[in-house]
């Protein structure tokens, strides 16, 4: 009976030495790193009172890097790389500086670091040992929040400085190479002068970087190595083992509205001025097979941009990209990192599609799936083929998700958790445990488990109507938080408004139902319903207590485009009783709050066209009204106009 995982073990393996022997160092190459930094200053302040101090800041780090090696005869390698690093999306993580005076508040934050840089070192086949050295400088921001309440524009600062380090790379795959580096940079000294008299000074800056990379050779025409798999279009999908696979996008979406009417505008509105924004995401997805049926999945994010208003304004925003956090410089962000354990209890089969979330496998239709780790709850709930995923169909966020599912999320939309699936031919059953924040509108968690956390609960049954496939999700969820009481604020004078005051642990309680069903084989039809208690502010998601979403994609076969997409989609979202007093009162919630209200529902129609360039790329123009933003019928209705490049290998 050893025989056949005997052979196996022998199969696999044979790959490995041809890859390591075939590797080329000479080359343009392309790249991504993560790691984790640690910085150091000593810094003054100077405004009729003299304060200085010292103080260190680090935090996680992410970036690019591209370059260009070659390699003698003699094993020698030598190249030059230019770099850019950017801090983690927690804001505390880039504070570099801190000073206080009577007078004056100042902070200095770093957006970035760049390097061009030479490498020397030696190869031994598909290792690299090599030292670098160069020039570097950082990118810096300072804001004075001076004590007279004036509000006083922020000074942008490029630092100049020089850099020094080495490393060790190892050539994994043909095309493919990882690496282990650490750099020291020294910055020089910064003066900033504010139109308050206040002077901020910062002596020369050290800052010492950690961090893994990935490198992917680009072949060109001429090159040795090229060939029709190369190909610009195909280079980068070619993951050259059955043990790992590598995936990437990026979303560009601008986004902008025309003036519209408004009798008022509050705190938490969109501005009834003509405004545009935009957001970028680049991602990479790296994934690999550990063991018999166990992955481990690596989601690292450069995230940039803003959303309209700073993403309040709209109960249903327009733009899912557009998170609760707005980033001028890119962010590095570890979006998802878990591992899947999956047990097949044999029988039949069924093929799993390669995908950034999912390796290429094939496994037993009877199974349990085990996911333990950092990912978006949305990842294993609420799935549907029409209306999921906002970098490439709809972006409204009640139209792509539930709009009163209050799942646990940071600010950026990700989680902590345990999941389990049991899945079987015509249905299958989740359920999974998540922290919650702790606190509405957070990016930290309640790591008091089984006390605070989310708990959910999803039947899938897949069914034919009409000889088309369809598929129903029914949720169940509850939350366990820290929250405030819209009723006991509003009952309570004394507390001006302030539901903060009230937060204590409370229970929250909702449900979703989610159908998708096939009308052809280029039609598909999706609706949700969604509803929580209303009794408690929005911990995660949106200021919505009642959702109904419906829509149409249709792909363009018909008219000789079948990568094409069209999708037309509207939702109805409501708010409890309660909400509608204490935002009537004058209340905040965490998108909406016009400090006053005249109740309407919030009604929005989303319209997109996604046009596939080729296999990798699509270029969507999108439209939506909103009518009555933010259950408001003294204000709009907003009409938004979108575009959106996808790109993806």
């Amino acid at each position: 009976m050893i025989f056949p995982a005997v052979s196996r073990a022998a199969d696999l393996p044979l790959k490995a030495p041809a890859l390591r022997a075939v590797y080329d160092w000479t080359g343009l190459y392309i790249g991504a790193h993560a790691g984790y930094s640690r910085g150091s200053s000593h810094f003054a302040l100077n405004d009729g009172t003299a304060l200085s101090d010292s103080g260190v800041f680090s935090g996680m780090i992410g970036g690019v890097q591209a370059g260009y090696n070659y390699r003698l005869n003699s094993g020698w390698l030598v190249g030059l790389e230019g770099d850019f690093s950017f801090p983690n999306y927690i804001t505390s993580n880039s504070i570099v500086s801190f000073l206080a005076t009577p007078a004056d508040t100042v902070t200095q934050q770093w957006d970035y670091t760049a390097s061009l840089r030479g490498r020397v070192g030696y190869t031994s086949g598909p290792w690299l040992v090599y030292a670098t050295g160069g020039f570097a400088w950082m990118g810096e921001r300072y804001f004075d929040t001076p004590a007279s309440g004036a509000e006083i524009p922020k000074i942008l600062n490029t630092r100049p400085g020089w850099v020094a380090g080495a490393g060790v790379e190892y050539g994994f795959a043909p095309h493919w190479s990882a690496r282990l580096e650490y750099l020291y940079s020294r910055f020089d000294g910064a003066n900033v002068a504010f139109s308050t008299g206040a002077q901020y000074a910062s002596s020369s800056l050290d800052f010492q970087t950690i961090r893994l990379g990935l490198n992917r050779k680009v072949d060109w025409p001429g090159v040795p190595s090229y060939g029709p798999k190369n190909l610009p279009n195909s280079s980068l999908i070619d993951t050259e083992s059955d043990r790992w696979e590598i995936h990437g996008q990026s979303t560009y979406l601008p986004q902008g509205y025309p003036s519209f009417p408004a009798l008022y505008t509050g705190p938490n509105s969109l501005s009834p001025a003509r405004q545009a924004k935009a957001t970028w995401s680049n991602s990479l997805f790296l994934n690999a097979r550990l063991w018999d049926g166990g992955e481990v999945y690596y989601n690292p994010e450069l995230l940039q941009g803003f959303g309209l208003n700073d993403t309040v304004g709209a109960a249903g925003f327009p733009n899912g990209e557009a998170q609760k956090s707005n980033f001028p410089y890119p962010h590095y962000n570890t979006s998802r990192l878990f591992v899947r354990q999956t047990f097949g209890f044999g029988g039949e089969q069924e093929e799993l599609a390669s995908s950034q979330l999912q390796l290429g496998q094939k496994v037993d239709v009877s199974r349990l799936t085990l996911q333990a780790g950092k990912f978006p709850v949305v990842d294993v709930f609420d799935g549907n083929a029409y209306a999921k995923d906002t970098r490439r169909d709809f972006m409204n966020w009640s139209i792509w998700a539930p709009g009163a599912f209050d799942y646990s999320a940071d600010k950026v939309g990700l989680t902590y958790g345990i999941t389990a699936e049991l899945n079987q031919k015509q249905w299958a059953l989740r359920g999974g445990y998540f922290l919650m924040v702790s606190e509405s509108n957070a990016n930290h968690f309640d790591t008091r488990v089984g006390e605070r956390g989310q708990y959910l609960l999803e039947l899938e049954t897949r069914f034919s109507l009409l000889g088309r496939p369809g598929k129903l999700r029914t949720i169940g969820w509850v939350d366990s938080a820290n929250m405030g009481s819209f009723r006991e604020t509003l009952d309570n004078p004394a507390l001006n408004l302030d539901i903060a005051q009230t937060r204590r642990g409370r229970v929250k309680y909702g449900y979703v139902l989610n159908l998708e069903q096939a009308i052809t084989d280029d039609v598909g039809l999706f609706g949700r319903w969604s509803w929580n208690d209303g009794k408690t502010e929005t911990l995660a998601f949106t200021d919505i207590h009642r959702s109904l979403s419906a829509g149409l994609s249709i792909k363009g076969t018909t008219w000789g485009r079948p990568d094409d997409v069209i999708g037309i989609g509207g939702a109805i979202n409501a708010i409890s009783q309660d909400y509608r007093d204490f935002l009537a009162a004058g209340g905040l919630g965490v998108l909406v709050g016009d400090g006053a209200l005249n109740y309407r529902k919030e009604r929005i129609l989303e319209t997109y066209y996604a046009y596939a360039v080729n296999k990798n790329i699509t270029l969507t123009a999108d439209y939506q009204l909103i009518v009555n933003p933010a259950y408001n019928a003294d204000r709009g209705p907003v009409s938004v106009f979108s575009g959106r490049l996808h790109g993806e290998f």
